[in-house]
This record gives C-alpha cells, structure tokens and sequence, in this order.
C-alpha cells in the first residue's frame, strides 16, 4: 500500500441493488491490490432517486444520478464514489476527477417481455417502457408504431412492472449489465443488436471518483482497465463534442480490435424518422480516443446531427 494514505476509507453509494453490488464491486477490487484496507459504505440518496413520477430530462437530466455523490466527495463526507458511467457528465466538476475505471462489463441492451416478444415480433402498437430518449428514438427508428411509455424505478422495481400480467408494458428495455450483475439475465427476452439499439456511451463500465489528488490517483491506478479508458474515452468524447447529456439521444460505443480503436456514433430523431450514424477507427491510446470521438462528433454535425439534437432540449 502506498504511504499516507488512509487504511481505512468510505466509499459513497446510491441505495439501489445494482449501486451496492457495484460498489461492493469496486471494494472487492480495492482489496485485491491493498488486503488490508477497511472499506465503508455510506448511502446517499440523489434528486434522481427521490424523484420518481416525472421523465429525467424534467428534474435536471445532467448530474441527476450524481450531484450529491460529488457534494460528499469535496466535503470530504467520503473518499471514493461509484457510479455507473454512463450517469456521470462528461466534464469533471472542480477539484475532482474519475480515479479508475474498471474492466467493463457487458455494453447492449436488453429487452425483457412477459410474453416472450422480440422486438421483431412485438404486436402492432405494443407498448414499451424505458425512460431513455436514447432508447426510445431507436426503437422508434426500428419500429415506428410502437408506444413508448415512461417507466422509472430500479431495475427490480422496473421488472417487476414489465412482468405483472395485469401491467401496462408488452415489455421493457434494460441495460444487460445491471441485469447480469444482479443475477437476472434469465428475465432476459432478447439481447438487442449493435444495429438495433447502440449503447449510452460509457455503459456497462463503473467510475470511481475522486478528489483530483496524485497519491489517490496513483493508489486508485491498480483498479483501472485501460483498455476500458480507452474506449470510454471515445465515446465519452463524441458526447461531449455534441454540446449533450446523458438524457440526449445519442449513442455510441468502441470497440479494440487487433490493435486499433474503433468507434461507432449515433443520434436519432426522437421520433425515430431520422438516424445518423458514423464510424472511425484511431490507434489505442488516450488522447488518439479523445480526437477520434471529437471528429466522429463533427461529421455527425455535418450530417445534420444539431438538428436532431435541437429537437430533443
């Protein structure tokens, strides 16, 4: 373990099922390199978590899942937070900065219906929950009668709404990951496609934040999959090239692939009539990632992507 450094330090979690298991997650990670750290855990309810009967984009979207995480961390109420990725802005709030990113886990998406539909076989009008723009765009773009309705709720609170016969979904879109870590993949229908349903750019993969200190940093450096950076940082970086938040439908997700990087954006009309996608490739490094997701954002742009994006504020 590396001098002045606390043995024992708190970590800052939401309350949910997966936030638990994804902290706990990170702690056993922490272990693995310092076996004799005494973690905590400190629950800490967010405006997201509070607020469960409007759609994201109206109770703040930016920071909803992570603004009182952050407040903790710069009133030193805890030393690390963990969030999913895909929650966390793209810029890093004064003072603080992610510590590690782990290896990730599985990206897509998944559809989960009673009846056993695919998104191919849905019925006419069927109705489906999600509470993504992201999602709901591209569902829209494949299947442009479906009904979209708003569902909130964790991922049990969700399933359990999908799976009630007396319901109001033909079924639900859920991220494969917090399914898979909660021990739920068998509720799984299908398994979208990259085609069907690109990803939120960084999900799947777990941050741990933390004061931008250069010992925390290099303690938190063990528990970094750089490879997983190295993706993140690209879709991350189309995001945030697009001017957009995490309730933006955009999408996109990298890929390593014999030796280079490759990248696919998207953005979809939220009605769906109107998608554009791009594509790129770039060597694995960091900063190679960061131009590759600004230039992919760029033709985006040239492809009328701020149109799109203007009708989704």
């Amino acid at each position: 373990m590396l001098n002045n450094l606390p043995h024992t330090v708190t970590l800052g979690t939401r309350a949910s099922g997966l936030a638990r298991w994804q902290t706990e997650h990170v702690i056993n990670l922490l272990k693995d390199t310092h076996p004799h750290l005494d973690a905590r855990t400190q629950l800490i309810t967010t405006r997201g978590d509070q607020i469960l009967d409007k759609p994201l984009p109206l109770i703040g979207g930016k920071g909803v899942f992570t603004a009182e995480l952050e407040a903790a961390l710069h009133h030193h109420e805890i030393d690390f937070a963990v969030h999913s990725l895909k929650d966390l802005p793209t810029e890093n709030p004064e003072g603080l900065t992610i510590g590690a990113i782990p290896m990730r886990g599985n990206a897509g998406d998944a559809l989960v219906s009673r009846n056993g539909y695919k998104l191919a076989t849905l019925p006419q009008g069927a109705t489906i929950g999600t509470s993504s723009r992201r999602r709901a765009a591209q569902l829209l773009h494949r299947r442009p009668d479906l009904w979209i309705i708003e569902i909130r709720g964790n991922v049990d609170t969700r399933l359990r709404k999908a799976l009630d016969k007396e319901g109001d979904y033909d079924a639900i879109v859920l991220a494969l990951a917090g399914l898979e870590r909660l021990g739920l993949a068998e509720s799984i229908t299908e398994k979208l496609s990259l085609d069907d349903m690109l990803p939120a750019p960084g999900q799947g993969a777990l941050a741990v934040q933390c004061r931008d200190d250069g010992e925390v940093l290099a303690w938190l450096a063990p528990i970094n999959h750089p490879a997983t950076a190295v993706t993140v940082t690209a879709e991350r970086a189309f995001l945030a090239s697009l001017g957009g938040g995490c309730s933006l439908p955009v999408a996109s997700y990298g890929e390593i692939q014999e030796g280079k990087l490759y990248l696919r954006g998207r953005i979809t009309a939220p009605d769906g009539r109107k998608q554009i996608d791009v594509v790129g490739e770039s060597t694995v490094e960091i900063g190679a990632a960061k131009e590759l997701g600004t230039e992919l954002a760029q033709l985006a742009l040239g492809k009328g992507a701020a149109a799109l994006l203007e009708t989704s504020m």
